[in-house]
């Protein structure tokens, strides 16, 4: 075996393991291994305005194509900048490789210039992380980094390899197979556990399927497994904000998102359920709302790959660790071998059908301003014509507003941040999403205040010729923290108003953009169907209702039966304990 570079040998351990894009930003303690990248043919490289900018598009790009994304940084603030990103990944379980440079081994430890412990500094926010002091381990711990990143539970894994490592010279060659020693997950359940579970499923008289994105992130094969089991029991499904698009929204067992801002009778059949069998979700705070009140007439089936995840927060009576997909096989199997048939839920749908009659996704029509929900619901009507749809968000109202109004039919069509909550993440991940499906069209969906948060991206898209479109509803608010505000604090809008916006379709034309502002009600659809059928990337400025407020919600620390349909419901402020639950 000829030797190569640290450099060389990481590149070639990138091709070997099928990679083809980067997104990175170059800096002194990475140089020899861009040097390596220089005019390589076979992989691509993305060169990104900023190291947040760069760890959300692999996020996009890993979780609409399914492969892992790669991200390249240099060291100390180049690390520091990818933390948000890292830590967002961890979150929302995303298969993502972060390498980035480090200061000579000799001089670590000696505060020596752009040194930062990168290693101590995502302990705690990666699933795992290595610091490489020889280049003969090199190639063993790319590709064990991978091995770990997308299997079990996905995560990021990030590599410190400093720059005198990168230089030296060792073998390569890539291992004919990889098993890791320790590191197994459980990806099958075990088989009583399945019969147990099939046999309460068939005995359930108001049972509900309670899905996350764990299903979406076991591949598509486990979505289709999931519509299969749901027609074969007849159970209403509802879903986590990261779940949205493994169950069709069209499909009349579809209950539409649960939580704080999910639909009335997503909520109100996950309170009076005889059965919950949550799939591939982890029974989040804004899930569950109050915990002593959630659900509290139910059994409870846990089917997840991560055990830790399991009675973590709601203690259930059936723990099923299993990859959701293989599950999912294995009690569809089940169902069928017992000869079980669906059950009359005759009676429990007739009660989840008056609960839908309070329609509680209505919104008020207005002539003089733009409803927030109608731009999303133009949205939605102006895409289906569209080969494929990809959706991105930033976060806040609009979000919230993209998950209740848009109708999502395929996993890995919607990509948003849901457990970190990262203002920022939309657009950068819509480029990341473009990047690695270059035929669809993928929209960002953005608040005014979240796109300025890496709106620097714009120029990656200028670059690289992407044809992302920016919608973004600007309401000249912060609006999620004006609405809790409103909420809690008697409407004292401390530092929530948006004051020097920039003007979005000069900023548009700057970077060599399409800029489009709608004003009215009577310009929307025609403005929304030209940032469609434009070519190249497109911003649009839509002025929408300042004041609106996302409804219905439940409000935090409160039960699924608190839920509020509109701003007439609201009394006085919240006490001192649900504030701090915000």
């Amino acid at each position: 075996m000829a030797e190569k570079s640290g450099a060389d040998i990481l590149v070639e351990c990138l091709i070997d393991l099928g990679v083809e894009v980067v997104f990175g930003y170059p800096g002194g303690a990475v140089l020899p291994i861009y040097d390596a990248l220089f005019d390589h043919p076979k992989i691509r490289h993305v060169l990104v305005r900023h190291e947040q900018g760069a760890t959300h598009m692999a996020e996009g790009y890993a979780r609409s194509t399914g492969k892992p994304g790669v991200v390249l940084v240099t060291s100390g603030p180049g690390a520091t900048n990818a933390v948000t990103g890292i830590t967002d990944a961890l979150m929302d379980s995303i298969p993502m490789i972060v390498i980035t440079g480090q200061v000579p081994t000799q001089l670590i430890g000696t505060d020596a210039f752009q040194e930062a412990d990168t290693v101590g500094i995502t302990r705690h926010c990666s699933k795992h992380n290595y610091l490489v002091k020889d280049p003969a381990k090199l190639a063993s711990v790319v590709h064990e980094a991978f091995h770990i990143a997308t299997t079990g539970r996905p995560g990021p894994v990030v590599i410190d390899i400093p720059k005198n490592v990168q230089i030296a010279t060792a073998p390569y060659a890539p291992p004919l197979s990889f098993e890791h020693a320790s590191y197994k997950p459980q990806t099958q359940a075990d088989a009583s556990a399945i019969a147990t579970a099939v046999e309460m499923l068939a005995k359930a008289e108001r049972p509900v399927f309670y899905t996350g994105g764990g299903v979406i992130n076991s591949g598509p094969k486990a979505s289709l497994l999931l519509r299969e089991l749901a027609e074969l029991t007849g159970a209403p499904v509802t879903s986590t904000l990261m779940g949205l698009g493994a169950f069709p929204a069209s499909s009349p067992q579809w209950l539409g998102m649960l939580g704080m801002h999910g639909t009335y009778e997503a909520n109100w059949a996950m309170n009076k359920a005889d059965l919950i069998v949550c799939i591939g979700a982890r029974f989040d705070d804004r899930v569950t709302g109050r915990l002593d009140a959630f659900s509290p007439n139910s059994k409870k089936i846990h089917i997840d790959i991560d055990r830790s995840s399991i009675n973590k927060t709601v203690e259930v009576d059936l723990p099923i660790v299993a990859d959701v997909g293989n599950a999912l096989t294995d009690m569809i199997t089940a169902w069928k071998t017992h000869g079980h048939k669906a059950a009359d839920l005759s009676e429990w749908w007739a009660r989840i059908e008056g609960w839908r009659a309070r329609n509680s996704l209505a919104y008020p029509e207005s002539r003089e301003e733009i409803m927030p929900q109608e731009a999303i619901a133009e949205l939605y009507r102006a895409s289906k014509a569209a080969k494929d749809v990809i959706i991105t968000t930033e976060v806040g109202q609009h979000q919230m507003w993209a998950a209740q109004h848009f109708g999502f039919e395929a996993p890995n069509k919607w990509l948003t941040s849901g457990g970190l909550g990262t203002m920022g993440y939309g657009f950068p991940a819509a480029i990341g999403a473009q990047v690695g499906n270059p035929d669809s069209l993928v929209v960002c969906v953005a608040g005014d205040a979240s796109i300025q948060m890496n709106i620097q991206e714009m120029g990656t898209a200028t670059q690289y010729r992407l044809p992302v479109k920016v919608l973004i509803l600007n309401n000249e608010y912060m609006g999620m923290v004006r609405q809790w505000q409103e909420l809690t604090y008697e409407s004292r809008y401390s530092n929530s108003y948006s004051d020097s916006l920039p003007d979005f379709v000069k900023m548009a034309e700057a970077y060599g953009w399409t800029g489009i502002r709608i004003e009215g009600p009577q310009e929307l659809a025609a403005g929304i169907a030209q940032m469609i059928d434009t070519p190249g990337p497109v911003i649009v400025d839509c002025r929408v209702a300042k004041l609106s407020n996302c409804f219905p919600m439940i409000p935090s620390g409160a039960a699924h039966t608190d839920m509020l349909l509109d701003p007439n419901q609201i009394a006085g402020i919240m006490s001192d304990e649900a504030k701090a639950l915000v």
